[in-house]
Order: C-alpha cells, then sequence, then structure tokens
C-alpha cells in the first residue's frame, strides 16, 4: 500500500495521531468507569524491538500470547475485543482463558471476540506485517465498528503502532513514540539525574566503540578500585543487550582507550550468542551506555510500576522483585510480587520523582523503573538503571491477577488487597523452560494442572494461571503465574508446579528453573 492516506508524511501522520489521542481524556472519564457500556478494544500485542536482539529470546514470537490476559475484560458485558497475531492462536488456548472469566458464560464472551491472524511466522514485527496487508486491515476495519466507543492496546509504542492508528483510526492507550528516547537506556539515566535518584557513575550517549573504549577507561580511572563495568545498548530487552567489562589484568596507573579496546571482545554478554561483532554493530545503530557494576553480597532487582491515565494521573500500581538469570544475572527471569517489604514504599516513593518529570512531559500508560538495590547501615541504596515506557514481564502476571480477584492494588502498603480485605502474593515466570517438556500440547498442560489440582480457583483465588502457552510443545516453555494467599504459598505453588512438570515428563531431560 502505497497510498499517501495510509502513509503520510512524518509531520502529517503525526498531527493525525495527535488528533486521535486527544479523544482519549473524554473516553477514559465517560466509557472506562462504566463496565456496561459498549466498547471495543484492539489488541496489538507486537514486540516491535530491535529483531536481532530479539531473536536471542527462545519462542519470542509466542510472546504476543503475553497480552491474551487482555481477553478477561470481556468479564464487561458489552465489550468487545478484536485481538491481532502473527500465526494463529490454537482454539483451546482461547478457551482456557475464557473459562477464567467469572461470571460470564463462555459462550457470550467468545461472541464478542474476534481473533484474526497475518498468518505469517516470520521475524518481522507483527505491526508491520498488519500494515503490509490490505484485506486484513479491511477486516480489522469491519470489525471495530463505532471508533467513538475504540481504542487500541499495544506491548509498545512505535512508529509503526502510530501508523496502523492513524490507518484505523482509533487512538492507542499508550505513550507517543516521539516521547521514546526519554526511555532508552541514555534517557533514562538522564532523567535519573535530573530527578535526584541515585544512580551509578557512568556515561551515556555513546555512539560507537571509540566512544565506549573511551568511556570505559575514564571510568576506570575515576575510580582505580572498580572491577566490573556495565555496557548497554540503548534499546536492549529483558537485559538481552547488555554485557560485563571486567577490568582484570588492567595495567597499574592509569589505563588507556587502547588497551579497552583490545578486550572488549571479551566482555560476558548477557547471552552467549550475541559476541562482539553484533554488540559492536548494534552500539553503532542504537548507540549505549557504560556504567560502573554495582557490587553486593545481598543484591536485589526491584522495579515499580506506574500508570498515567489519559486524564493525566500519575499512580503506582505495582512493585516486584525481579527474578534475574543467564550470564551475570542480567536477563529478566521472572518475578515475585510484591517487592520486599524492607524497602517497596521506598522505591514506589523515588520512582514517583521520575514519574512526575515523565508525567509532565506528556507521557501516557503504563511503564516501570528497575532499581538495583543493595543494604548498607541502617537500611538500602537503591540506584536506578532504566525507564522501561512500555508493557513488560510484571505487566501481564499483575493483569491477570487484577482481573481475576477483582481486587486492587493499596499504594499505602504496597499489597494487593481482594474485595474481602485478603492480600494476595503471586511468583510469575515466563522463562520455565526444558527440554523435557517439549511435546508437551496445550490440552496436555491443561489436563495436568487439573488432575494434580494446581489450577486457579477463582472462588479460593488462588492456584496457577499458564501463559505462553503456545510455545510448550516446540520450545518446551511456558509461563506461569502462582498465586497465594502469601509469599511462601505462592513460592510453594511455583515450586510444587515445577516439580509437576518434571514428573510428568520424566526421562526426557532436565528442568530450567529460572528462580
Amino acid at each position: 500500500m502505497t497510498d499517501d492516506t495510509y502513509f503520510p508524511d512524518p509531520e502529517r501522520e503525526a498531527d493525525a495521531f495527535a488528533a486521535l489521542q486527544a479523544r482519549l481524556p473524554e473516553m477514559f472519564e465517560r466509557i472506562f468507569p462504566d463496565r456496561m457500556h459498549p466498547r471495543t478494544i484492539l489488541v496489538i500485542p507486537s514486540m516491535t524491538l530491535d529483531p536481532d536482539v530479539l531473536s536471542k529470546v527462545s519462542g519470542v514470537h509466542h510472546y504476543e500470547e503475553r497480552m491474551l490476559c487482555m481477553l478477561l475484560l470481556l468479564r464487561m458485558p458489552r465489550t468487545r475485543i478484536v485481538y491481532v497475531t502473527s500465526q494463529p492462536i490454537a482454539d483451546c488456548i482461547v478457551d482456557y482463558y475464557l473459562h477464567l472469566l467469572p461470571g460470564i458464560p463462555h459462550q457470550h464472551a467468545r461472541d464478542r471476540l474476534t481473533l484474526l491472524s497475518c498468518h505469517d511466522g516470520s521475524d518481522e514485527a507483527l505491526t508491520g506485517k498488519i500494515i503490509d496487508r490490505p484485506r486484513l486491515l479491511e477486516r480489522i476495519d469491519a470489525a471495530l465498528g463505532d471508533r467513538t466507543f475504540a481504542h487500541m492496546m499495544c506491548f509498545n509504542v512505535t512508529e509503526l503502532e502510530r501508523r496502523l492508528a492513524v490507518r484505523l483510526s482509533v487512538p492507542i492507550y499508550g505513550c507517543d513514540p516521539a516521547l521514546l528516547p526519554l526511555g532508552s537506556k541514555s534517557g533514562s539515566r538522564k532523567l535519573f539525574r535530573e530527578t535526584g535518584l541515585l544512580v551509578a557513575d557512568g556515561f551515556e550517549d555513546l555512539a560507537d566503540e571509540n566512544e565506549l573504549a573511551e568511556a570505559l577507561a575514564d571510568l576506570k580511572n575515576r575510580n582505580p578500585r572498580l572491577e566490573r563495568a556495565m555496557v548497554k545498548l540503548n534499546e536492549g530487552f529483558s537485559g538481552e543487550g547488555n554485557a560485563v567489562f571486567r577490568f582484570a589484568g588492567a595495567p597499574d596507573g592509569p589505563v588507556t582507550k587502547g588497551w579497552i579496546g583490545n578486550h572488549l571482545a571479551g566482555m560476558d554478554f548477557a547471552t552467549e550468542d550475541m559476541g562482539w561483532d553484533l554488540f559492536r554493530a548494534k552500539i553503532a545503530e542504537m548507540g549505549g551506555i557504560v556504567e560502573a557494576f554495582i557490587e553486593g553480597d545481598d543484591k536485589r532487582s526491584p522495579s515499580v510500576q506506574y500508570r498515567i491515565d489519559p486524564s493525566g494521573h500519575l499512580k503506582p500500581v505495582s512493585t516486584h522483585d525481579q527474578v534475574l538469570g543467564g550470564i551475570g544475572n542480567q536477563v529478566f527471569q521472572g518475578c515475585r510480587f510484591p517487592a520486599e517489604g524492607d524497602y517497596r514504599l521506598e522505591i514506589q516513593a523515588d520512582g514517583m520523582k521520575a514519574g512526575r518529570r515523565l508525567q509532565q512531559q506528556g507521557v501516557l500508560g503504563r511503564f516501570g523503573i528497575d532499581f538495583i538495590s543493595v543494604p548498607h547501615e541502617g537500611g538500602w541504596h537503591h540506584y536506578a538503571t532504566e525507564v522501561n515506557l512500555r508493557k513488560g514481564g510484571t505487566t501481564h502476571p499483575f493483569i491477570m491477577l487484577q482481573f481475576l480477584t477483582d481486587g486492587s492494588y493499596d499504594a499505602e502498603s504496597g499489597l494487593f488487597m481482594t474485595p474481602d480485605g485478603q492480600a494476595r502474593y503471586y511468583h510469575a515466570t515466563d522463562n520455565l523452560e526444558a527440554p523435557r517438556y517439549r511435546g508437551v500440547t496445550p490440552d496436555d498442560l491443561i489436563d495436568i494442572a487439573v488432575r494434580h489440582d494446581i489450577h486457579f480457583h477463582g472462588a479460593a483465588q488462588r492456584g496457577v494461571v499458564f501463559h505462553l502457552i503456545g510455545a510448550l510443545s516446540e520450545f518446551g516453555k511456558l509461563g506461569t503465574v502462582c498465586v497465594g494467599a502469601s509469599p511462601e504459598e505462592a513460592e510453594h505453588l511455583y515450586r510444587e508446579t515445577v516439580a509437576i512438570l518434571d514428573r510428568e515428563c520424566e526421562g526426557r531431560g532436565s528442568s530450567i528453573d529460572p528462580a
């Protein structure tokens, strides 16, 4: 499609998008609070991120299933959802989510759900696939109906999602892509310094390997005792774009840029198949940062999530302790909700300082702020590390808990409370993976969960909800959200789930426990 109506010049497109977004405040105030009001939600779960970095994630095309938690919005009886994916989603997976709906007959919900697919498993971002298919666009057009009541939900919003929104004449409940530099690694560091948050010593806006080597040399010379430094791509995802540089063997006295340059290829990359050649190319393409490695025997990686609604109000929505793995413990594996009681309200308050600046800049929707926390005498030091102006690995578990229980987050305590005043906790992962799980179909998984009585019970508001189910048979990988009435119960449910799956698949290999 080359018609200028669909592909205006960037300035016209930005103006058209701004006009669409101007609809959201009135829609948010009039329609969103009324569960009986008609509305249509277009879900585009495209991970529109760097394809070379994404290719390192096992079963990444199934990550489009993570936003199936939005199907739980069908509990509102006049809500319609249009869900578009690269490949068709198996009926049994859709049925699994619809059967989680409290108080809504399965068929009633199914009649209000439209599933559409590109039938394309290539590495191109889903949104680009949609734009390239005029007949699919026509089917989405028809499914959306009256745009007065329609909006789009995305994993992240880039120029591609903006273009799709303009083409379909529907606003996005998400951040304008013009603001994305605020959420890059470089933009995050600058934001944190401006708002007075603690940040590791380092440098940002590095454009190539020469600047990278110079920054690492300066960092070491400013702190001769420094043993390691982090090197991060500006647009890395879940730690996949991170590397650790070690200063072991550095000469006495000032370290030169030349010495650093000779050792860059030996960095410890977060994923084994990244390698220096690809990393160097990505630094030249998107830029990056270096910062001092934060040492600590009891180091934690908490995060706090916020939402800025279309009326401009900012509020915290959750905290988590992230579970990290991979080389150097840099890759996101899962999370525990809420973050540790010793510091969850501290990071929530710290993050609000950056959140208010983002609010002033016009950021919209959900975003997260990650920290590295280390104990010190009498408390904790919280180093802010990055802003994620998108949904992330902690988003869908919390949405599942919220929609399944009708509960809410209490910002004063940092706890999630059900309507009858009971606290709920969870342990969640996107990376429960093992060779022995390959060949287990979605139907097999559901049967295992039911026979062992670990599936989520609506009445008790505890149990296990699965996601990434489509990745299980081919990749031996799935996600879980294990909900309990205490942190210990949630952790036990997770361990029990792993043990059950391992027993059911005994003799096929060993599991990889991300926790």
